[in-house]
Parts: C-alpha cells; structure tokens; sequence
C-alpha cells in the first residue's frame, strides 16, 4: 500500500464546465487515496490570474482554449514557473502531443479521460517533480546539479530546465558515459506506461540540446547512438 499523499492543489483549465465538472468528481471520488484542493478555469487569462496569486502543485491544460490557446499556455508558464503541466486533447495526434511537450508540459492526455489513468499520469508527474533523492549536490565533468534548487550549472552558467527536462538531466548525469536505451531513459523519467513513445524522449533531448549544448546541432554533451539510444559525455569529449 502506498503512503498517505498530501493535498494536492490542483488547477483545472478547460473552456468546458462539463468536462471541469468531470474531472472533479472523478478525482474526489477517489479522495480515500488522494486528496486534492481543486480550482478551475474557463480560459487562460483567468488562469493566469489563478496561478499569480496561488500556489498549485499541478495544472491540467485544455488544448484548445479560447483566446490563450493550451500550447501558449504552457509556454508562458514555462517563463516563470517550473509547476508540473498535464496537457489534455480531444485528438490522439502525434503533432499536436509533441507540440505540447515541446511548449513544456509534462505529459498528454487523451480525452475522454480514464480514472485510473489520469491518477496515475498526476500521481507521476507530481512524484518527478518533487524528487530529491540526492541532497548533496552534484558535479559531473563541466556540470553541477543543484538538487534542492532544482538547478544546473554548465560551466558555470546556470541554466533553467522544466521538471521534465531536469529528471532527464539528472536521470543522464547519474550514469555518464554509458550508452542509455530510449527505454530505460522512458521508464525511468516517465514510468514504465511511455516505454513505447519515443517521440517524448526526441522531444526533451532536442529542448536539452539547445540549452546546454553551445552547438545543439552538433552535440558533445548530449550524443546520440543511432537506433539504440544517448550518451552523457560530461566533459564534452567525444568517445
């Protein structure tokens, strides 16, 4: 049996009252397991305004929102703020999940949303998110891992990384020089459910890239070995 969770405070970010309403009831239906603080909103202006003002441990995003669509959204959350970001569509398509993912949420979903599903996609998120398994900070090559800031430093220049992009990271720098799988680095980033979808890890290497990379085009730090998986060279030097 799983720990107890704290309460989660969770904001909803959907056009549709039937769908917040949805949501809702399927989350505090469960409330035996999880407990959740839940807010809503209609479109992204308003959620702005939600998030300026409250601190959330998780949003859920629409993507089709009126006015501030769900891809923009994201984006200028990603500005400020590092909080966990679940993206949910009407459409299973492969661009619009990857566009998503690129704008800085964390996972996608496919409406209509499982119970089951959707808890276990939260319950990961939050669980990546808030991780420290290592307190003691981290230097590997010509990188440092700030764990309780949730920082990296490359040369000494800090750079900042979504959650996502810093368990990546992390996941990386914990076993340099050695070929990681796409399935190992999936499982172990985004639970053993995303082992078939590579396009995420395509995705985050590409956002790695260009931030620690002074070439992402031509990558040192970050290689790749074709049609197996990546490797983490700290100092740059290819092997």
């Amino acid at each position: 049996m799983e720990p107890p969770i704290k309460t989660i405070r969770l904001l909803i970010i959907d056009d549709h009252q039937m769908v917040r309403d949805g949501i809702k009831v399927m989350l505090e239906s469960r409330e035996n397991f999880l407990r959740f603080d839940i807010d809503e909103a209609e479109n992204g202006e308003i959620a702005i305004g939600k998030i300026l003002k409250k601190d959330f441990d998780i949003v859920l995003i629409d993507y089709q929102l009126p006015g501030i669509n769900g891809i923009e959204l994201c984006r200028r959350l990603r500005e400020t703020s590092r909080i966990p970001i679940v993206v949910m569509s009407a459409t299973a398509d492969g661009d619009d999940e990857i566009a998503a993912l690129d704008a800085g949420a964390d996972d996608y979903l496919v409406k209509p949303l499982a119970t089951d599903r959707l808890l276990a996609r939260i319950k990961a998120v939050l669980r990546r998110s808030t991780a420290t398994p290592d307190e003691s900070p981290l230097g590997v090559g010509e990188f440092y891992v700030d764990f309780q800031n949730r920082r990296v430093r490359v040369n000494g220049q800090a750079v900042r990384l979504t959650p996502k992009e810093f368990d990546l990271f992390v996941y990386m720098a914990r076993h340099p020089n050695r070929v990681l799988r796409h399935k190992t680095l999936l499982g172990a980033v985004w639970g053993e459910a995303s082992e078939e979808q590579p396009e995420y890890l395509r995705v985050f290497m590409g956002q790695l890239r260009k931030k620690l990379e002074s070439d992402p085009a031509n990558p040192r730090y970050l290689t790749t070995e074709p049609w197996v998986g990546y490797r983490f060279n700290p100092t740059g030097s290819l092997q």
